[in-house]
């Protein structure tokens, strides 16, 4: 069986990647949606259509009409069982702190968002001071305001600050108005929430409503309101999921990869047990048998020991994930079967698929390794290992053509994500090949540590070729996905910037601040290009998929034309955009005079005529549309930015930036998020390619104690040693920095050849230096202690007691 010292290395690389494992799936498993508190009360919820979107995209869903909501709200307030059906309208409204936004109300959806006095009901909110709003003017606001019953406050509407005065305070976000003006502010209504007697059960409630509704929605109850959670929310749960799941792979492909090449050391290390064990009878398949039994019995333990370290940090990890912005405030863990289950089995799982190679390798050892003095390696690399490893890297190579020759930035993203996990399996299954003339290449940085030690380390480098590839895999891995990564995120920030910018013509841009949006008074005050998005949904029954949202646009046709360099009209003319008319891109198949009809926010059917048609990059969105036909159905929306040519002073809840800040910041949120993940999948490969070199150069470092005793009897002072082990450990770090740096570089040349091609403007390739070098100064500084320690400690005992030996 395998001693501790030298499972000792393979233990640690399982138990680390179990307890990533068992974190990440125990905090998938918790990442439920959750009931808004706002709905808390209403144990039957109707909603309005799904959009046909995405999983991914988080549009909202399709709203009735007021029409509709009313008849709706009718019909079920008549269900037997129902005490009141209370429609919830939603709308902006952020009320103004000594007359600016409060500094937090942008980090939250729900604190700038206006609701009518019932809705309280359905999430039992009471008030703490005051009075209900009963007319317009009034409203009740979060106490967390500092504010007080009778006190005026100016709320910020989609159509600029309007006069209110403060009537009731409650212990929760956003503001409430009265009924009436509710309804004005929010013709359409997603949501229809169902108050139910106590006596009724909530199934047989919602199966009556379910009769009501028909297809023109859908009825949920207990956890299943989770779907109404906010879309903010929603998002950030789905970012979370990601993360978890990519750390949870890379955890579970960095393991296997780490505990191969520890197995595979540990093979090389024994081949002298192995051939006395052929020597007296063992077959190769019992060998084999033997060290998947070794690899078993490390993987059951440490999947062990990683299950109850991940069940342990899990909780700890799930509060930093909502801090950073990877989970929403009602993010809670929870202990499932399932993953604690699965998490366990992990470990023996890695274990042999890691050994697996290494198995045969010592099924292949013959009887006569037993009589043999030296270590040194006999036999190059196989022709089967050659042929592996070449196909490979054409595997990688003909991948990072496809990323190279990709049209969408996602697709571009998998394909050198691939690329380089090709080009690293077969740069670490060619290493052995490779680092002879590696070697050879760095002859005069080898000589450097002084004339014997340099030739001493060049030649040790050169005869162990596969203990040197073996400790330089894990540099190779962690230096090759580091640069890939940060590289990739860095150069594709840099290149959606550089193609926003060229598509702007203005000199400085109007965004919002402390607010999600600018109201029409602010956009007026300016007097430049402004966009006015809102989402609105295809009406056509035969159009799949069906209630398909759209990002429209309200503009006025002249300034945006003026302000977009990369407008293309292909067919009609942007001037007759005004009245119930529409501009299209060329992916909607139409012609201009032909009818379009959508539904708008309001719920309502509107009947437009195709005026223009454009390219499908002319425009920020889906649609153009008037910028007064967006005002007229959606009331709440909000302008996202305005082009003006010269400086001006920004409104209250806007802030002025030259066209370069904002192309940068244009996803700054995202990015943050983008550059954390990156940062987390970087630490991840780095702490197991450190983890790995130490444990590699400690089982080194015990198989050549001799050879440095014997080095010591030659001649060789203390000093001189500590260089030798020193100086072959920065060589191998340097070997596979090169190798992965290398491989990197090839993913991240084709990526900028991808983005070139879609974004139509150079691409400069950005890598951030400070994560490459710190990455490899960590696997440097790890191999320097790992490798001088332990000569440091065998050389304390006198040269002449050690018995003679080489070691490779």
């Amino acid at each position: 069986m395998l001693s501790i010292r030298r499972s000792a290395g393979a233990f640690v690389a399982v138990a680390i990647g179990v307890t990533l494992v068992a974190a990440a799936t125990l905090l998938l498993a918790s990442g439920r949606p959750q009931v808004p508190d706002r709905l808390a009360h209403a144990a039957v919820v109707v909603q309005s259509p799904e959009a046909g979107a995405p999983a991914d995209s988080f549009a909202p869903t399709r709203p009735w009409s007021a029409a509709r909501t009313a008849e709706l709200t009718s019909r079920l307030a008549g269900v037997p069982g129902v005490t009141a059906a209370v429609p919830d309208r939603t709308f902006y409204a952020q009320a103004l702190v000594d007359g600016r936004p409060p500094a937090t109300d942008g980090q939250r959806e729900d604190a700038h968002q206006g609701h009518g006095w019932s809705s309280t009901r359905l999430g039992g909110l009471r008030l703490v001071a005051g009075e209900p709003p009963r007319r317009a003017g009034e409203v009740v606001v979060d106490r967390a305001l500092g504010l007080r019953p009778g006190r005026p406050v100016t709320l910020l509407t989609a159509a600029g600050p309007q006069p209110y005065t403060v009537t009731g305070l409650v212990d929760a976000p956003g503001v409430y108005v009265a009924d009436e003006v509710a309804t004005a502010l929010a013709p359409g209504v997603r949501t229809i929430g169902l108050l139910v007697a106590s006596r009724a059960g909530p199934g047989e409630v919602a199966e009556a409503a379910r009769g009501v509704v028909g297809g023109d929605g859908r009825v949920l109850t207990g956890g299943g309101r989770g779907a109404l959670e906010p879309r903010e929310d929603a998002r950030t749960r789905w970012i979370g999921m990601q993360v978890l799941t990519a750390t949870a792979a890379l955890a579970g492909f960095v393991t296997v990869f780490v505990v191969a090449s520890t197995f595979a050391f540990t093979v090389a290390q024994r081949r002298r047990e192995l051939g006395l064990l052929r020597a007296i009878g063992a077959t190769p398949r019992q060998v084999r048998h033997m060290v998947h039994a070794e690899a078993l019995v490390v993987g059951a333990t440490a999947g062990l020991a990683g299950l109850l370290a991940g069940a342990t940090l899990a909780p700890v990890l799930g509060r930093l994930l909502v801090d950073v912005g990877f989970e929403p405030a009602t993010f809670q863990v929870r202990y499932e079967p399932w993953p604690v289950a699965g998490s366990f089995a992990v470990g023996p799982v890695i274990a042999l698929l890691a050994v697996w190679s290494a198995s045969r390798r010592a099924a292949r050892v013959r009887p006569l390794e037993a009589l043999r003095e030296a270590a040194v390696e006999q036999r190059p690399i196989g022709r089967l290992r050659v042929a592996t490893g070449v196909l490979l890297v054409v595997t990688g190579v003909a991948l990072s053509l496809g990323t190279a020759t990709s049209d969408e930035a996602r697709d571009a993203a998998t394909f050198a994500l691939y690329a380089v996990m090709a080009l690293v399996a077969g740069a670490t299954v060619l290493a052995p090949a490779v680092v002879g003339p590696v070697v050879r290449m760095l002859r005069w940085p080898v000589r450097r540590p002084g004339g014997a030690i340099g030739m001493l380390v060049r030649a040790g480098a050169v005869t162990a070729t596969r203990r040197t590839a073996s400790i330089a895999a894990p540099v190779l891995l962690t230096v090759a996905f580091a640069v890939l990564v940060s590289g990739m995120v860095r150069t594709t920030t840099a290149a959606y910037a550089a193609g926003r910018v060229d598509k702007v013509n203005a000199g400085w841009v109007v965004v919002p601040d402390r607010a999600p949006g600018l109201s029409d008074r602010a956009v007026a005050a300016t007097g430049g290009a402004a966009l006015l998005p809102t989402t609105v949904f295809e009406s056509d029954p035969t159009s799949l998929p069906e209630n398909r949202p759209l990002t429209a646009l309200g503009v006025d046709p002249a300034s945006f034309a003026a302000a977009n360099r990369a407008l293309t009209v292909v067919a009609g003319s942007l001037d007759d955009l005004r009245g119930d008319t529409v501009v299209l891109p060329v992916s909607a198949n139409r012609q201009p005079s032909e009818p379009y009809a959508l539904v708008s926010a309001d719920g309502e059917v509107v009947s437009l005529r195709v005026v223009a048609v454009v390219t499908d990059d002319s425009i920020p969105g889906d649609l153009l549309l008037p910028r007064s036909v967006v005002r007229a159905h959606d009331p709440s929306a909000l302008t996202s930015a305005v082009y003006v040519q010269d400086r001006i002073d920004p409104p209250v809840e806007g802030r002025i930036v030259d066209v370069s800040a904002w192309a940068a910041e244009a996803d700054r949120a995202e990015d943050r998020l983008v550059w954390l993940f990156t940062l987390l999948m970087i630490g991840v490969s780095a702490g197991y390619g450190a983890v790995a070199v130490a444990n590699t150069l400690l089982m080194a470092a015990a198989g050549r104690a001799a050879d440095l005793r014997l080095i010591r009897l030659a001649g060789a002072t203390r000093r001189q040693v500590i260089w030798l082990v020193t100086a072959e450990a920065a060589l191998v770090v340097l070997i596979g920095a090169l190798l992965g740096g290398t491989v990197a570089f090839v993913g991240l040349l084709s990526i900028r050849a991808g983005l070139a091609a879609q974004a139509g403007v150079a691409v400069d390739l950005v890598v951030p230096w400070s994560v490459v070098g710190g990455v490899v100064g960590l696997c440097l500084l790890l191999a320097l202690l790992t490798s001088a320690l332990p000569a440091w400690r065998s050389l304390h005992h006198h040269p002449t007691r050690s018995p003679v030996g080489i070691v490779g």
